[in-house]
């Protein structure tokens, strides 16, 4: 009998000009970027989270603190390749995973289906399931006044 676990993660990045913009795995082309220690892919970031939590494994400040300085601008697709090797190893497969961007601008929706097949292929998993989703804040709150990005993900592991 499979035992199913949910995990959830929430992560947030200040938007400034002259940083690169890395979601999904994919660079965009626009004129302002995440800020972070590492690459500041929020997407790659949330669903770290989602399956660390998911696994009991905490989360990715544990594995991959922002004091060390080896992770300094590291691909956030490094990280969530060693989070599914954590994963895989607590004895756990990928179910699903539905994700949500919040971003005022530039636009999601057309980058989605490159993002699907990177995080895919970093994964091993179907991009059947790998759901991301865009929204805007409708130009309220940090997010709507261009300052930054935050993203959600929920995961479903479930034991091999």
């Amino acid at each position: 009998m499979n035992k199913f676990r949910i995990g959830f993660g929430y992560d947030v990045h200040q938007l400034k000009e002259g940083y690169d913009f890395w979601l999904g795995g994919i660079k965009l082309d626009y004129e302002k970027g995440a800020v972070g220690h590492s690459d500041a892919d929020v997407l790659i970031h949330v669903i770290c989270d989602a399956l660390l939590g998911a696994a009991n494994l905490r989360d990715i400040g544990y594995h991959f603190s922002d004091q060390d300085p080896k992770f300094k601008g590291i691909d956030s697709k490094i990280l969530l390749t060693e989070v599914m090797v954590l994963v895989r190893e607590a004895g756990y497969e990928v179910g699903n995973l539905d994700t949500t961007i919040c971003l005022q601008l530039p636009k999601i929706n057309p980058h989605i289906p490159a993002m699907k097949q990177c995080l895919s292929e970093v994964m091993n998993v179907s991009e059947n399931d790998i759901s991301i989703k865009a929204t805007t804040t409708e130009k309220l709150g940090f997010v709507g006044r261009q300052e930054g990005i935050s993203a959600y993900c929920s995961a479903l592991i479930y034991s091999v």
